[in-house]
């Protein structure tokens, strides 16, 4: 899930960036300092998206750089377990594909693809269902469940997902689902008497 986050803390501005504005030389810093790190509280920050009040600088003696208090807001992304989320597959290999979700991939393991028994042909690079005949491809758009999250500290996190559950996967597996279940509702109503 995408969240605006707003923080306060304090920065330490050197030097060479004292000609900027100090908003502008504190996004700079803050920029440097936050985009990119995952952290187990706000999950992987993205942007540094304002910075919303920079405090008068401070000089300490024998230091050169000023140091302020700012407040500013960040713009993150933390899956949840059980959360939906939409992105592309970006590389097949035999044990599972991975999946693009903005700033984080997934793994959906090859026993989570499908509720079929899944061959990996690699000429192809893709899955193939056995029964089904479903097929799975790079760059396929698809719809998964987030069933494991680990974020670290600093820039590595991993994501578990599955598209085992109905109206999980590629758009066609969804739409097949819909109409299953609608044909499911459809003899539903017509098996129960009507009074």
């Amino acid at each position: 899930m995408f969240k605006l986050i707003t923080l306060e803390g304090k920065i330490e501005i050197p030097p060479f960036l004292f000609s900027q504005e100090k908003d502008i030389s504190a996004r700079i810093i803050l920029s440097e300092d936050y985009e990119g790190i995952i952290t187990r509280e706000y999950g992987f920050i993205i942007a540094v998206v304002d910075v919303l009040s920079v405090s008068q600088g401070q000089i300490i003696p024998s230091n050169a750089n000023t140091f302020h208090e700012v407040e500013f807001t960040i713009l993150t992304f933390k899956p949840t377990v059980s959360e939906i989320v939409e992105g592309n597959i970006v590389e097949i290999v035999d044990f599972g594909a991975f999946i693009r979700l903005g700033p984080l991939d997934g793994l959906v393991h090859v026993s989570q693809v499908c509720n079929d028994y899944i061959t990996y042909e690699q000429v192809g690079n893709r899955f193939i269902g056995k029964e089904t005949g479903k097929i799975l491809e790079v760059n396929d758009t698809v719809r998964a469940k987030v069933i494991a999250v680990s974020l670290g500290g600093g820039r590595s996190g991993k994501l578990g997902l599955s598209m085992r559950s109905p109206f999980l996967g590629k758009e066609e597996w969804i739409e097949e689902d819909i109409e299953e279940h609608y044909e499911a509702k459809k003899k539903q109503g017509k098996e129960e008497p009507k009074e």
